[in-house]
């Protein structure tokens, strides 16, 4: 592993192990709505719910392959006809009540190694469920950013068709003054009526993802809303550092760090098969040629031994499984070191964005104060009959623009702070955000 990332941060390899993240971590945004919204991933998102039903099911497996560590009971009733021995004549009934047990001594460790394969298997289910939450928690916390900033961006246009409707106004009392020319007042009513395609879009925008929010909260579209606010969540620090152990809270590290020793305790189960089984049974019944009087202690039976077993020539197929079970060894192992490369580069695309991103925001920021002057310059001349509407109608649009940019750049700090989070597992360190540091 890097000693550093290139952006910034000093990390170690993670140990494999499904640490305790931040639950609420989405609460360092600062929005009330969010938070209500975030507690109920747990109750009603389905994806949640088969994740978990996963879980249970390798749950139920771990107990399964446990249960091969104890004997096997079974008891029997059984009642038979048929021809007498050979030089007899007629037939014979037999009538058995018995009791029989058998257990496997494992010698070679094939149970014991299906036993950590199950195993494995159950905390790589557990990190994928984690890897679940945490998906649909950072997913609804960025269509939420992205409605907020819908929301902001829809308040934009309906002010700015107001400002377009006065100016439109002015240009057509202008005309009747005969100090305005038709051609101001139809490049005036373009603009407006642009202005108010762009609001119209982005109120379609807004439903969608409204809509998308109820899904991810388990309800129905139609019977969900969420009130408009023209502001979006507060932006927390991104820290400077970040300690190398907050990977491994990453779940889909763990879940796949889980599989290789799932894989590997699958070869075992696959060589213990070249070793004999070693079997101790025992038997203990009642048997006569009547029910009646068969629980007599003349009738009674009982057996008890072990048993070794050995395939001596199987063509091919116990070879064959030990090197299936190497190959799965391998690709769960390729597939760890993707995850965690994977995951390195995640993080360092999160930190390059945080750094540039808030880089283009104060850039941005200068670019909006200048296009706001322009514009105050020009609605200035243009009502001392200095400058034509075109110059008007140009520092508008110019404006409206930047404004845009500056929200569409805000919704995206936002976004790469969520994701920032998700990548580094939940779990950034509440002081370092808070911050900076």
């Amino acid at each position: 592993m890097p000693a550093t990332f290139k952006e910034t941060g000093q990390w170690q390899p993670a140990e494999g192990r499904l640490a305790s993240a931040n639950e609420a971590w989405w609460q360092v945004f600062g929005d009330a709505t969010l938070d209500a919204l975030e507690v109920q991933i747990d109750i009603s998102n389905q994806n949640l719910k088969a994740a978990e039903a996963q879980y249970r099911a390798a749950l139920a497996s771990v107990q399964t392959a446990r249960s091969a560590y104890f004997p096997g009971v079974s008891a029997a009733l059984t009642s038979s006809r048929g021809s007498a021995a050979s030089g007899a004549s007629g037939t014979t009934t037999t009538d058995a009540l018995s009791l029989s047990a058998s257990w496997e001594v494992d010698v070679w460790g094939r149970v014991r190694r299906g036993v950590e394969s199950a195993e494995a298997k159950r905390d790589a289910s557990a990190a994928d469920l984690a890897a679940a939450r945490l998906s649909t928690q950072a997913l609804l916390a960025q269509t939420y950013v992205q409605l907020r900033a819908a929301d902001e961006q829809i308040d934009l246009y309906r002010r700015t068709v107001e400002a377009y409707t006065r100016f439109l106004e002015l240009t057509r009392n202008r005309l009747a003054a005969g100090v305005a020319s038709p051609l101001d007042v139809a490049q005036a009513e373009t603009q407006l009526g642009s202005a108010e395609t762009q609001a119209i879009d982005l109120e379609n925008q807004r439903a969608q993802l409204e809509h998308a929010i109820a899904t991810l909260v388990g309800k129905m579209p139609a019977a969900f809303s969420i009130a408009t606010d023209a502001r979006l969540p507060s932006l927390p620090h991104t820290p400077s550092l970040l300690p190398s152990t907050l990977l491994e809270n990453r779940p889909d590290i763990v879940a796949a760090e889980r599989r290789v020793a799932a894989a590997n305790a699958q070869i075992g189960v696959a060589q213990a098969a070249y070793f004999p089984v070693l079997d101790l049974t025992g038997g203990l019944g009642y048997r006569a040629g009547a029910f009646a009087g068969l629980l007599s202690a003349p009738n009674r039976f009982w057996s008890l031994g072990p048993a070794l077993a050995l395939s001596l020539f199987d063509g091919g197929a116990r070879s064959a499984a030990v090197s299936g079970a190497t190959a799965g060894y391998d690709q769960a192992v390729a597939a760890y070191r993707q995850a965690v490369l994977t995951a390195f580069q995640e993080v360092e695309d999160n930190l390059a964005s945080a750094r540039l991103l808030a880089q283009e925001s104060d850039a941005q920021a200068r670019a909006l104060a200048a296009a706001r002057h322009s514009r105050e310059i020009a609605e200035n001349q243009y009502k001392a009959g200095i400058a034509s509407a075109l110059n008007v109608v140009s520092a508008q649009t110019a404006e409206l623009s930047a404004t845009a940019n500056a929200v569409s750049i805000a919704s995206r700090r936002l976004q790469a702070s969520v994701q920032l989070m998700k990548n580094a597992g939940g779990a950034l360190p509440q002081a370092a955000v808070k911050s900076g540091e």
